[in-house]
């Protein structure tokens, strides 16, 4: 029986736990000869390396991490850039994802154990990596570049492979705490808030903590024929609102002038009452008597909303396996997992503008607002539109409630030289998604719609015709004229439940046919061949309730229709290494592979992807490697099947909108804005606006092409470094025109194609009218994403004498290139070095990990991690065209990061360890940025982006670990 299990001669698992691109192993070290498979190929093999780098974490490696999120353990890398996560709310989707060179999620294969993971849910395609247990991981491996002809479409960026632990026998038991200690130390930004009044946080003690325990069980049994292993795991982490920094007590907007000043929304608390299509609005006061509205009246709608989510989770995972006999093993893998979040923002209310009609007669206005309104006498009508904040019934809520379900059967062995898996796979996710604390829009309608009653009372119109007896009258005109009775009427839960399916079955042999003699003169080895069937089927079902599907929850950024797809794909592939010299002069090894990949879909798309490879060790110390690699990424069910809509997506700024819009006349004309309306055009201060969408069945794989070379090289004991430049070209991109390129195009240039995407409302704008105002977009194949760069590692390993042993190590990676070519033919524009609403999160040119690990003679190691981010320049500051524009001096850059972690890991006794540590040592502050710079949802969020700096303070943890 092949055991598929690291070899020993892999020497390199120092005490901080993280093995750098695949190492090089010297002869002279290699006591035990073992077959392993290595991610990115299928064929065993005795050595670890391979031509494209391989960084894996060790489950040692993330006890020194001190965090429990699998998110944020791979967001350390420098490769892994922030995506999905506990901090993302606005545009949350309650999963967790991985994005491999910034790539994005669905261009990340997720495996564990090899096979691959499904949809995370019916709101993202991309894995979810809640999912995975975190206290089984044997080790992780990130694979940075195409493995497709290996494992399928979607490793277009890489591949994240979950390797869980095996044949564990014994009972491990765990618990872990962790939470965050925080000086408030933004005396300026506190400044700002009390300014404006609103309230300011007091420094934190411990907060936003998170508890999880597990148990791990396992044991052999028949004589060690079989094996079976069982864990269970519970975690909790509590909320924390903006309100609670001091960085994000208010919602932020930089000052042409110099400096911040809080911002609120254009919907306030009180009701805000204009004419429809006039720029002069009022509010009033408890006597109904009237004022203008000024920007003092904004909603500060940013402390309510989450910096992190509250969430829970259970997981149970079942492995096992039986030697039927030495040929015959029979495995199986269970996994099950629960997560319930909540994603707290802003609250609902009419938004600002909506429209109705009143009359003079309506009793609920008071004899200033017939006058402010131009009501003089009986029988006399007015359009008006109008906005008004829940804040009585609180921040709306979006719970998302996930079940997942995988299991893997399969027959795996070795007979006559040959090794064979043969195995089927069942995987589901079903998701609940509750809101809560939205108000309807139909109702609003009808509350607005007041008359007087048959006892004088004022009514609704449509409570008195009997269309709607609930229906209860909306006193906005009067500050605390809210009831219950009122928000209760208007109040709706809205539902939508699916899930997400996969099926595969697939086989796949391979053999070393040195075993039949084919093997070339200089080697000892025999060439390596490995080849395979597997049919995968892909379907989702999201079906949202009436209210959900026709976008009517106010404040819920559009329709959200009910989908319905999947996609069957038919696949064979095969791999061949051919050691060609081995233990010859000037060729210590040389090995060349390749790998190919056909793939039919039932879609109509048909594919071939392919790799090649060379591993090159002209002496033992110094191994050069290299791999050229094309592969696909298929449309996923969301790219093919999405129903057509509008909602929230459009360009972060329109610069047609405000008393003096930052466009000119000229400009703005080419965009739909009349001259009656320049100058008119009601400001969105949220930045938010409207985008239309929806998927096309007629759109095709992407193609892309990855590239590596690097070279291992060992220039004395212990010592190794490794040097790996990447560059992968993506072409056809599935994507929708981005908005913002549209409207610069269309602003700019005039030109046509992209101005007639353009659809403003009545009023001039691109979000007043839910529906009517926004920029086209629908999924096509339209553009190009490009990247390179170099990563560089090193690992050092030294006695100390009767001190014990020092290691260091250093991961990092220094970007070159992330080129995007939006549209083909009008220009591409490198984010490199930059951060904005083009280029979204932060992407810069440096990024490195370093890690430096006492092992002491007294059972205790000692580590200190240093995290550094390079800084990154707003995208306007580029000289490309495409990006170049203004931003307000103090939002201009993001200097650099660096944080310092400790953490000490103790062996109290044999079988009782602690483990404790603090991450962000220093209390270092994220960085301060408005949604000027960012635009809003995605991954900013609380003036700042919290999945990739460190935006809740100082983290202290601890762990327990007993085994028996």
């Amino acid at each position: 029986m092949i055991e598929k299990i690291i070899s020993k001669s892999v020497r390199l698992m120092f005490t901080g736990g993280l093995v750098l691109s695949a190492p090089f192993v010297s002869a002279q070290e290699t006591t035990q000869v073992q077959k392993v498979e290595v991610t990115g190929s299928r064929i065993p093999s005795i050595s670890i390396d391979g031509p494209s780098p391989v960084t894996q974490i060790s489950a040692k490696d993330m006890k020194v991490d001190g965090v429990r999120n699998i998110e944020d353990v791979l967001n350390n890398l420098p490769q892994v850039f922030a995506d999905q996560g506990g901090s993302i709310v606005n545009g949350a989707t309650g999963t967790a994802t991985v994005s491999l060179r910034g790539l994005g999620p669905n261009r990340t294969l997720v495996l564990v154990n090899g096979k691959r993971m499904p949809g995370g849910s019916t709101n993202s395609p991309a894995a979810d990596l809640n999912q995975i247990p975190t206290g089984l991981i044997k080790r992780v491996d990130i694979l940075t570049g195409g493995a497709g002809a290996v494992y399928g479409a979607g490793a277009v960026s890489g591949v994240v492979n979950f390797l869980l632990k095996d044949n564990f026998q014994g009972l491990e038991l765990q618990a872990n705490i962790s939470g965050h200690n925080h000086k408030q130390q933004q005396d300026y930004i506190t400044s700002v808030v009390k300014a404006k009044k609103y309230a300011a946080p007091d420094n934190v003690n411990f907060d936003g903590q998170t508890k999880d325990v597990s148990i791990l069980f396992g044991s052999n049994f028949d004589n060690n024929k079989g094996n079976a292993t069982l864990y269970f795991s519970y975690k909790e982490t509590d909320e924390l609102l903006q309100s609670q920094r001091d960085f994000s007590a208010c919602s932020l907007s930089s000052l042409a002038a110099g400096g911040f000043a809080c911002v609120g929304s254009g919907t306030p608390e009180l009701g805000r009452i204009g004419l429809f299509g006039n720029a002069a609005t009022f509010v009033a006061d408890a006597n109904g008597v009237t004022r203008p509205y000024t920007s003092d009246d904004a909603y500060n709608f940013g402390p309510i909303n989450h910096l992190l989510r509250p969430t829970e989770q259970y997981l149970f995972n079942a492995k096992g396996h039986y030697d039927i006999n030495d040929q015959v093993r029979v495995y199986e893998e269970f996994n099950f997992h629960s997560n319930n979040t909540n994603a707290q923002i802003a609250a609902s209310g009419a938004f600002f503008a909506r429209r109705a009609t009143i009359s003079f007669d309506n009793p609920l206005l008071s004899p200033q607002w017939r006058t402010t309104l131009g009501l003089s006498k009986p029988g006399d009508k007015v359009d008006i539109q109008f906005g008004k904040r829940n804040t009585e019934g609180g921040g709306r809520v979006q719970n998302y409630a996930d079940t997942s379900f995988r299991n893997v059967l399969g027959v795996k062995g070795e007979i006559s030289n040959w090794t064979y898996d043969v195995f089927g796979q069942f995987a589901r996710v079903n998701r609940t998604g509750t809101n809560y604390n939205y108000f309807d829009n139909a109702k609003i309608s009808k509350a607005m719609d007041v008359v007087v009653g048959a006892n004088g009372q004022a009514v609704c119109r449509s409570a008195a015709d009997g269309s709607d007896p609930a229906c209860v009258p909306y006193n906005i005109y009067k500050q605390g004229a809210i009831t219950k009775a009122q928000t209760d009427y208007l109040a709706v839960t809205a539902l939508a439940t699916g899930y997400t399916q996969q099926t595969v079955v697939g086989a796949n042999v391979g053999t070393d046919l040195g075993n039949y003699g084919v093997k070339t003169p200089w080697s000892k080895t025999g060439v390596g061949v490995a080849f395979g069937v597997e049919r995968r089927v892909e379907s989702m079902n999201y079906q949202p309730d009436a209210a959900t599907a026709a976008g009517t929850l106010a404040g819920s950024g559009g329709p959200s229709k009910a989908l319905k797809g999947s996609f069957a794909v038919k696949e064979f592939f095969g791999e061949v290494k051919v050691p060609v010299f081995e233990k010859q002069a000037y060729a210590e090894l040389l090995e060349v592979n390749a790998s190919y990949r056909n793939s039919d879909y039932n879609t109509g798309n048909k594919t071939d992807t392919w790799g090649v490879g060379l591993d090159y060790a002209p002496m033992k110390s110094v191994r050069i490697r290299a791999s050229h690699q094309v592969a696909v990424r298929a449309p996923t069910i969301f790219d093919l099947f999405t129903p057509s809509g509008v909602g929230l997506g459009g360009p972060a700024v329109d610069p047609c909108e405000g008393t003096s819009p930052k466009a000119t006349q000229a400009q703005c004309a080419n965009t739909g804005v009349s001259a009656a309306q320049y100058g008119k055009v009601l400001q969105n201060t949220a930045n938010q606006h409207q985008a239309s969408f929806g998927g096309n069945t007629k759109v095709k794989p992407e193609d892309a092409v990855t590239q590596t070379f690097g070279f291992v090289v060992e220039p004395m004991k212990n010592l190794v470094f490794t040097v790996d430049a990447f560059k992968i070209d993506i072409e056809n991109t599935i994507s929708a025109v981005d908005s913002n390129t549209v409207l610069q195009q269309c602003l700019t240039k005039g030109t046509p194609l992209f101005c007639n995407m353009i659809k403003r409302d009545s009023l001039g704008s691109l979000w007043v009218i839910e529906g009517e105002g926004y920029i086209e977009g629908k999924t096509t194949n339209i553009g190009k994403v490009s990247t390179s760069g170099v990563d560089l590692a090193a690992s050092y390993n030294t006695k100390l004498g009767t001190m014990g042993n020092l290691n260091l190590m250093m991961n990092g990676t220094l970007l070159k290139k992330l080129e995007v070519e939006n549209v083909v033919g009008l220009g591409s524009y490198n984010c490199v070095g930059y951060f904005g609403n083009s280029c979204g999160t932060s992407t810069p040119k440096w990024r490195h990990k370093v890690r430096a690990t006492w092992a002491t003679p007294y059972s205790l190691d000692a580590s200190l991690t240093w995290r550094h981010i390079g800084d990154v320049d707003h995208e306007t500051s580029s000289s490309n065209p495409l990006l170049k524009g203004t931003v307000n001096p103090i939002e201009k850059q993001i200097s650099a990061r660096n944080y310092f972690d400790v953490n000490f890991a103790y062996a109290l006794t044999k079988n009782l360890g602690l483990s404790f540590g603090i991450n962000n040592l220093l209390d270092k502050d994220p960085p301060v940025i408005s949604t000027n710079a960012t635009g809003t949802g995605g991954s900013s969020n609380g003036n700042t982006y919290p999945q990739v700096y460190e935006s809740m303070g100082r983290k202290i943890y601890a762990n327990v670990t007993a085994k028996f």
